[in-house]
């Protein structure tokens, strides 16, 4: 299996650069005849999230919907689905940045009750303490 990298999936979903998402549609139309899987990871994933927003200004309800597609995509595997999923739902109901979110949501699934951090708004959340110590 083959691991894709953030400018893959940014090619594959804003299409800013002709000629490479080209090549990305017809790299995923040869996955989909060969039944071949491509990995993405959560950083990836994380990296995604921060591009869309910060460089495209896509907004947040868009970035979620093109998350979503994404998981429906039969040749992309990622790590963390259930986090994925969860991250999505969340997401939908609150307004804590993304990434935190994401941060949060693989974390809580990964065994842990809270993810320590400085952001005093991420704080503001139950998935999160302020570490004041």
């Amino acid at each position: 299996m083959k691991a894709l990298d953030t400018n893959i999936l940014v090619r594959f979903l804003v299409r800013d650069n002709q000629e490479q998402a080209e090549r990305v549609y017809r790299l995923f139309k040869a996955a989909e005849a060969d039944k071949t899987l491509f990995f993405v990871s959560i950083p990836v994933l994380l990296e995604l999230i921060l591009v869309l927003d910060s460089v495209y200004g896509i907004a947040r309800h868009d970035i979620l919907n093109a998350i979503e597609e994404l998981l429906l995509l039969p040749i992309v595997s990622f790590d963390g689905q259930p986090a994925i999923r969860r991250f999505i739902a969340e997401a939908r109901n609150n307004n804590l940045d993304l990434s935190d979110l994401l941060i949060a949501c693989d974390a809580e699934l990964s065994g842990c009750d809270k993810v320590l951090t400085f952001d005093k708004k991420a704080a503001k959340s139950e998935l999160f303490t302020l570490l004041e110590i």
